[in-house]
């Protein structure tokens, strides 16, 4: 006999079946990517509604058509978005803000480049370059800054061709108790 999920569930886990293997210039899956992510965030301890962004932070690859070979370079933008009608600004904004926050750390930490995968200096191209300082202090003020940050630094080591994580059903209680009720 089948499970029946929770709806939203279902939508995450349909998102991540139909999407997951796909891959975006790195050595690894969207789904790896984002669990791999997920584990960084657990293991950090941050709270579940970080790892929950982490393992999510890519969504919006999965719910616009790539640009090219890299993804959807506006996907933080459309992730933000999707998340937010499900969940909480600690999980929607990091997501929407990780793309800005490579940016600034390019911006602020000059030796940030060299970490970055060639996918992801391609991408950094496209999303705009490294910021200005005005647009580096005006992020620095952002609520969700931190935060954003941090998924950001998950986001970049969690690319790691073959390494073994959990799954995306592993993260379902973690997933409803931080989503919007309802």
């Amino acid at each position: 006999m089948s499970e029946i999920l929770h709806p939203l569930l279902a939508e995450i886990e349909g998102l991540f079946a139909a999407h997951g293997h796909n891959t975006y210039g790195e050595g690894v899956t969207m789904q790896a990517h984002g669990l791999q992510a997920a584990a960084l965030a657990e293991h950090e301890g941050a709270p579940d509604e970080l790892v929950v962004a982490a393992l999510l932070h890519d969504i919006g690859h999965f719910l616009e058509l790539a640009d090219d070979a890299f993804g959807y370079h506006k996907h933080d933008g459309a992730g933000g978005d999707w998340l937010a009608a499900r969940f909480g600004p600690e999980v929607s904004e990091p997501v929407r803000l990780h793309v800005a926050a490579k940016r600034y750390l390019c911006a602020v930490e000059p030796s940030y480049l060299d970490v970055l995968s060639a996918a992801s200096v391609h991408s950094l191209g496209k999303q705009g370059g490294p910021m200005s300082p005005a647009e580096a202090a005006e992020f620095a003020r952002h609520p969700h800054v931190d935060a954003a940050v941090r998924l950001r630094r998950w986001d970049d080591g969690g690319k790691v061709d073959g390494l073994k994580v959990s799954t995306v059903a592993d993260y379902r209680d973690r997933i409803l108790k931080v989503a919007k009720a309802g």
